[in-house]
């Protein structure tokens, strides 16, 4: 399979997502707090290469894959993200995705999906800061999810994006390495591959 069929395929399974989680949203009132990228400062936030598969097939017809990954390489053993841009360097907690439209898999479902416990129950995953400043909206999702309302599970989208590449989306790492391997992959299908077909002018 070609690389643009993947990222295809990881993009539509975004989409899908984005429309569920939407339609959560919508339901429950709950959302993140304006300007916090309180998550994205997580030292143990890990994800796979396949999920940020668009974003380095995005900088590779840019032009700019070679350049970002050298930037990884000076590091990759950084625990913020790197493409989170927090808005000074005092409180790192408050700031914004530099690259929001191709952010992973991880960082769309965090916050608004759910796994199940040990007794199958379905658990929604949020941060501490909504459930303490929505604790009303959250205390009325936990129950109203107990009742059947439907959420995203972090188990159903992971087992769709393996579907697409099991290797690329079986691999968990932290997710500046995540970064790094997706960009290699782009950079390595396309060493002695022509720019991808119908795509010189998108950039």
């Amino acid at each position: 399979m070609s690389i643009e069929v993947k990222v295809k395929l990881v993009e539509g399974l975004f989409e899908q997502l984005d429309f569920e989680i939407s339609q959560f949203q919508d339901q429950t009132k709950l959302h993140c707090l304006t300007g916090c990228g309180n998550c994205c400062t997580n030292p143990t936030m890990e994800a796979s290469p396949l999920e940020f598969l668009p974003w380095a097939f995005q900088l590779f017809l840019m032009g700019k894959a070679e350049d970002t990954l050298k930037e990884l390489n000076t590091k990759e053993k950084q625990s913020v993200c790197h493409i989170y841009s927090p808005l000074n360097l005092i409180d790192t907690t408050m700031g914004n995705c530099s690259n929001y439209k191709y952010r992973g898999l991880i960082c769309r479902l965090f916050g608004y999906a759910a796994t199940r416990d040990k007794y199958g129950q379905q658990r929604l995953v949020t941060c501490k800061i909504i459930k303490e400043n929505q604790a009303n909206l959250y205390q009325d999702t936990t129950e109203a999810i107990s009742k059947g309302l439907y959420v995203p599970m972090f188990t159903d989208y992971y087992m769709q994006l393996n579907q697409i590449d099991f290797n690329m989306g079986n691999q968990v790492v932290p997710i500046n390495r995540a970064l790094k391997l997706a960009l290699e992959e782009v950079l390595q299908y396309y060493a002695y591959r022509p720019f991808p077909g119908d795509l010189e002018h998108t950039a």
